[in-house]
């Protein structure tokens, strides 16, 4: 289990956007930690979503942290945008840009750095940046879209970080991002995750005060 306190981050990309603010207001009153706002660009992922204005909207509306995940080319160059109105960002090890200088600037703008990694790339490849990071987002689908399923080969990442982490004495979160139910919450906590990104789970729960308890375990 991880030893940090668990985190709930609902992922907005799941609220019904024809009333976004209620639906903010909803899950916040609900239980939810932070708001996960996923960024995609088109290029980066096959898939578009909400930019700067939609994360300002959400932003003076939720009394919770914000933590934005960019899923675009160049998070180097559009992370300003958003960064008055989140506390943490979090952008890809693929993407085509100095990974450690755009987590450094990330940290000098007054942000915590996130970086996230996707299914099919190798541990190895995120490895040296772990003493530079505040959160590692191991993606447990390939990231895009909503609504897939959990893929459990993605713990050995969540394993092999939380491993790291305790042997060099760091303390960066270690969150998880697809197919995130109380079950597979369960799997993710007892390999290290402490923060669960909960789309469809918690925004079109009947009962997510319920659903939020129960992810939280």
């Amino acid at each position: 289990m991880s030893s940090k306190p668990i985190i709930i981050a609902p992922s907005v990309f799941a609220c019904d956007f024809s009333r976004i603010g209620e639906e903010i207001t909803r899950i916040e009153k609900a239980g939810a930690d932070w708001f996960h706002v996923d960024i995609m660009d088109g290029h980066f992922v096959d898939n578009f979503t909400m930019g700067p204005a939609v994360t300002e909207a959400i932003y003076k509306v939720a009394k919770v942290p914000l933590d934005v995940h960019l899923m675009i080319e160049r998070p180097d160059h559009f992370f300003p945008r958003f960064q008055p109105f989140v506390r943490n960002v979090t952008f890809h090890v693929e993407a085509p840009c100095d990974t450690k200088a755009t987590a450094r600037t990330i940290r000098d703008s007054g942000c915590t750095a996130g970086l996230a990694i996707s299914p099919p790339t190798p541990f190895e490849k995120i490895e040296p940046f772990l003493d530079q990071i505040d959160l590692l987002l191991v993606m447990t689908v390939n990231p895009g879209f909503g609504g897939q399923a959990f893929l459990p080969e993605t713990m050995e990442k969540v394993k092999a970080a939380k491993k790291i982490r305790e042997r060099q004495g760091l303390d960066f979160h270690i969150e998880v991002d697809g197919g995130i139910r109380p079950d597979t919450a369960r799997v993710a906590t007892e390999a290290g995750a402490n923060v669960l990104v909960a789309g469809t789970a918690v925004f079109r729960s009947e009962d997510p005060v319920k659903e939020i308890a129960e992810l939280r375990g």
